[in-house]
């Protein structure tokens, strides 16, 4: 998926960007939030109970053997008078020791809780960011999935939303049990000194001014990371479908240098950003180091001073060693930030992408009327060139027309604007059906009536009977097989040994160019719609299957509106009118008898294909 120049993630995001991308996680979180709330009380209890040994082992040092008075909360001075007080403590020291039992117990219980919160809140968003991109994707107009890479599609719905996951699961929660270490940390340390107290956090402002500058400098190199994956994956899928023709034409060495020349490119990429993250993370653990150091050295020196005794420096010591993970994990969290902030953006760039929407009324008139083209000019693009030029026909209900032309001349767009595929825009003509402007038909109502078969038909990785009978899985075998025989393919899956349950893979890779096109048909004809479109969906087959067809698709739909595509004159012959188009406009029109001898395109052609196959008609 090619960003242009002017799409955020290229610059820096403006305040209604980052609000839109919030309320879209939070969308997501939906389902989610209460487990993830769960998992943060227990991190949080975790953390308390991190604070709470310390202070146990300094009261035993300190109170318990030492004989010392410290300054401990009211509450602990109230439990060891409740206990028998210090001296008892002291000479039943197990005591003490049961009590850091317990407080180790609440935490495991604390973490098995936000292991098993944290988890099912992770994959409960995973499942909503992946069902929400699937429905809206394929709710997005034909338009757009025309100018995006399907591997790059996939790379978002899949390594983006699982980065996003990361975040949210493990970083988010990582840094409110960090904000609750550090409050607790603070007020703990502050309580027994000051000085030390300062001593010990002084990397800590440092650390975050780097960590901000951090964040800011590897964005763009996550981005470009995340993008050649896409295009990596790109290759790859486009590989794994074309294997048949890669191998046709002997290019495997060829793709093989492609994709590895990707891959390459791409790992540098990983190799390039790699160099700041070890830098980074490395200096963290200094810091973390140096931190450790300065409350041993300070510490010893106070303890000699007497400011501190030595449970104090035991615990703060041991407050130390805590402190070191939120200053390690920071690096690491600033990094899956700026990962997580190219992802969301690459997720909204699809979520943000307007939804086919109706223009018009939504209205359901009668599809078996006249089909009407009036004036219609069309680009794909506003500068691109006019790939129709006021074209006008009318097709009454119940006929066939047959539309000729080479390629680029506008044949498929015409279909594709019939079937509401790409909107066309105002100013533009109109296309009515029974009188009602295309705009004022319910999409889904117009789809519904309208059996499209296309000249490269796609087949889903099922049997034989699941792709014919696509639009209904409740379709009986004997109704599948009356459409195949319309088709001229039942006589065909019976040869096979698994009959209409052989498996047709991806695309129908197992299938040749002509059975993949009479599958397409039998899936159309099942449809039993007033309007059928064939865009040159009969150049796989002979001519004598095409003769077939024709003879049965007459046979079962004479009632129908045909609208055929084909570059075979024979195909055309038996149409009621017939098109000829040259670089998006009609050159020709009449029946089959008088474009012959017209002395145009059609009786070209027409001289051509009868001089090679003998004669003209069914």
């Amino acid at each position: 998926m090619d960003r242009k120049s002017d799409e955020p993630m290229n610059q820096k995001k403006t305040k209604t960007e980052k609000a839109r991308e919030r309320a879209l996680l939070w969308r997501f979180l939906r389902g989610s939030k209460g487990w993830f709330l769960l998992s943060m009380v227990s991190a949080a209890v975790t953390a308390l109970a991190d604070m709470v040994s310390p202070q146990i082992v300094r009261a035993a040092v300190d109170n318990a053997l030492g004989g010392k008075t410290a300054n401990l909360p009211a509450f602990a001075m109230r439990l060891a008078e409740r206990a028998g007080g210090w001296a008892y403590l002291g000479e039943h020291i197990w005591i003490m020791a049961l009590a850091i039992l317990a407080v180790a117990a609440v935490k495991v219980a604390a973490q098995y809780t936000f292991r098993v919160s944290n988890t099912r809140g992770a994959e409960t968003l995973t499942k909503t960011m992946r069902d929400a991109l699937f429905r809206h994707i394929e709710r997005l107009p034909y338009a757009w999935h025309s100018q995006h890479r399907t591997g790059d599609i996939i790379q978002r719905c899949t390594s983006d939303i699982e980065t996003l996951k990361s975040f949210v699961s493990e970083q988010m929660t990582s840094i409110f049990r960090i904000v609750v270490l550090l409050a607790l940390s603070l007020t703990f340390m502050l309580g027994m000194n000051w000085k030390l107290t300062i001593i010990a956090m002084l990397p800590v402002p440092y650390i975050i001014l780097r960590s901000v500058h951090f964040h800011g400098k590897i964005g763009k190199a996550f981005l470009d990371c995340d993008e050649n994956e896409g295009k990596l994956s790109d290759i790859a899928q486009e590989n794994l479908t074309g294997v048949r023709v890669a191998r046709s034409f002997g290019q495997e060495r060829r793709e093989r240098e492609r994709f590895e020349a990707q891959n390459e490119y791409y790992t540098g990429l990983w190799m390039k950003l790699a160099r700041p993250l070890a830098q980074f993370w490395s200096l963290s653990d200094v810091l973390s180091g140096v931190q450790i150091m300065l409350i041993v050295v300070f510490g010893s020196v106070f303890c000699l001073r007497g400011e501190m005794t030595a449970g104090e420096y035991i615990a703060f010591l041991s407050y130390g060693a805590i402190m070191t993970w939120p200053v390690r994990m920071l690096g690491r969290m600033i990094a899956e930030m700026s990962k997580a902030g190219v992802s969301m953006d690459r997720i909204a760039y699809i979520m943000e992408a307007e939804e086919e929407r109706e223009t018009g009324r939504s209205l359901k008139p009668e599809m078996d009327q006249d089909i009407v083209f009036e004036n219609v000019s069309f680009r794909y693009t506003a500068e691109g060139r006019e790939v129709l030029k006021n074209v006008s026909f009318t097709v009454p209900a119940g006929t066939t027309l047959g539309i000729l032309g080479g390629t680029g001349s506008g044949k498929s767009t015409l279909m594709l604007l019939l079937d509401k595929l790409y909107e066309l825009p105002e100013g533009c003509g109109r296309i009515t059906i029974g009188g009602v402007d295309l705009k004022d038909i319910e999409t889904a109502h117009l789809r519904r009536n309208i059996g499209m078969v296309l000249q490269e038909p796609y087949l889903f990785s099922r049997t034989i009977r699941e792709n014919i009978a696509i639009t209904d899985e409740t379709m009986s075998l004997d109704a599948v097989r009356e459409a195949a025989k319309a088709a001229c393919l039942d006589e065909t899956v019976m040869d096979f040994a698994k009959g209409y349950d052989t498996f047709v893979g991806e695309r129908g890779v197992t299938l040749s160019g002509g059975q993949k096109q009479r599958a397409a048909i039998a899936r159309a004809l099942t449809q039993h719609t007033p309007i059928l479109i064939f865009d040159d969906s009969l150049s796989a087959v002979d001519t004598e299957t095409d003769a077939k067809i024709r003879a049965e698709l007459e046979r079962r739909f004479g009632s129908a509106t045909i609208l055929l595509i084909s570059h075979r004159i024979t195909t055309l012959s038996k149409a009621d009118q017939i098109l000829v188009l040259d670089r998006g406009e009609i050159i020709e029109r009449g029946d089959h008898a008088t474009l012959s001898k017209a002395g145009g395109i059609y009786q070209k052609i027409c001289d051509i294909q009868s001089s090679s196959v003998g004669e003209v008609g069914a």
